[in-house]
């Protein structure tokens, strides 16, 4: 169980960029990092808008003196100051992490950045060599992470329970953009904006997650893949809004990732599958408190967070006995709980610490970049086997 009783001598002061009125994102981002008490928000840039940004940090209880009109004031004022923020989350669109990223990390602060990381690979190294040299956490908020019944399928396919892996099956497919509603949506229009975006849709936005998903339940590494990507409205072009991409593991293992913003009627259908050679197991992240366990030969079995009979693991940190419903704030709040302790160790050199810490971190971020790029690569060349 959760032990809540656990805290820094101080919270970290902590800054946002984006994620301003309205974003449900930037909410997620702040309701997530306070619920522990290891964060504590003192000052943000929070939209393109100056007045509009000043007026909502002062909705959320903050001085507006500390409510600046960009990222560029946040960082040089804040850096003057003796309680200046000491890390940063950044929730804005894709095409501005990598410059506020390098910005944040030159300023000296602590980073924890949306995903995709850049555009590039090259861009995603810069930072990573940059976070390294400058000693600071910068992480990757892929939410999706933090549910602890993924850690409990990531400790029994490190203890074998499912033999060797075969086979990976990846989705998330929802149907909300089946119809052109960039027309009438700021949030869906910049996500199929190419000079916004970058040089994916749905792989970038909803692929990645998984992605890391199956990085972290297998550690599996990709040899060749193969991807096929489609613009069903047509006005998305050359974004795609449906994909599929195909796996050649360094194991021998292969496996399958199918991610759509046009699967009519759907909600999410974000799932991944594990086959092994012994057992397989699935999780699905409209049912996130279970995870459906197949021994071959006996009958199926599903797992419920929380309870008594699940693997001793630190990662799986359930905040309520099993039962009740934990769900995305939870799962958010796990991560930030870990984001706490790294920045904690990082400040006190404790490289111990961050040698057996897991959290989603720079190299999570430039693997998702990789990933992209080699998905583009595979697609403008009809299809065709690239190497990862």
């Amino acid at each position: 169980m959760f032990n809540e009783e656990s805290h820094l001598a101080a919270p970290i002061r902590w800054g946002m960029v984006g994620g301003g009125r309205g974003s449900e994102i930037g909410y997620a981002h702040r309701a997530s990092a306070a619920r522990d008490r290891f964060f504590a928000l003192t000052a943000g840039a929070f939209d393109l808008d100056a007045a509009r940004g000043r007026e909502f940090g002062r909705d959320l209880g903050l001085d507006p003196e500390r409510c600046y009109a960009d990222y560029q004031s946040l960082f040089a004022q804040e850096a003057q100051r003796d309680d200046g923020i000491q890390a940063v989350s950044i929730a804005t669109p894709n095409s501005t992490h990598y410059a506020i990223s390098k910005a944040a990390l030159e300023a000296g602060l602590h980073v924890i950045c949306e995903k995709p990381l850049t555009f590039t690979c090259a861009e995603a190294q810069e930072l990573a060599d940059l976070a390294k040299a400058r000693h600071k956490l910068f992480a990757v908020m892929y939410g999706y992470s933090g549910f602890p019944m993924l850690h409990q399928a990531r400790a029994m396919i490190e203890q074998g329970l499912l033999g060797d892996i075969r086979i990976v099956t990846m989705q998330f497919a929802h149907g909300f953009h089946s119809a052109p509603i960039e027309e009438h949506s700021p949030g869906a229009k910049w996500r199929m904006n190419p000079a916004i975006s970058g040089p994916t849709y749905v792989l970038g936005d909803l692929g990645t997650h998984t992605y890391y998903l199956m990085e972290m339940l297998t550690g599996l590494e990709v040899d060749e893949l193969c991807c096929m990507r489609q613009s069903f409205i047509q006005s998305r072009a050359p974004l795609e809004d449906n994909a599929h991409v195909m796996f050649k593991f360094k194991t021998g293992a292969v496996g399958t990732l199918w991610a759509s913003s046009v699967n009519a009627g759907s909600m999410h259908q974000q799932k991944i599958r594990v086959i092994g050679s012994k057992a397989s197991i699935e999780w699905w992240d409209e049912h996130p408190n279970q995870l459906r366990y197949e021994i071959q030969g006996q009958p199926a079995q599903l797992l419920d967070r929380g309870m008594p009979y699940l693997l001793k693991n630190d990662a799986i940190c359930s905040r309520i006995g099993g039962g009740h419903a934990e769900g995305f704030f939870e799962a958010w709040a796990n991560l930030y709980h870990r984001f706490a302790m790294a920045i904690d160790a990082f400040e006190r050199a404790d490289q111990a610490m961050l040698d057996t810490l897991w959290y989603p971190d720079v190299q999570a971020g430039m693997n998702g970049v990789r990933w992209l790029e080699a998905c583009v690569e595979s697609a403008d060349q009809g299809a065709k086997w690239v190497k990862f």
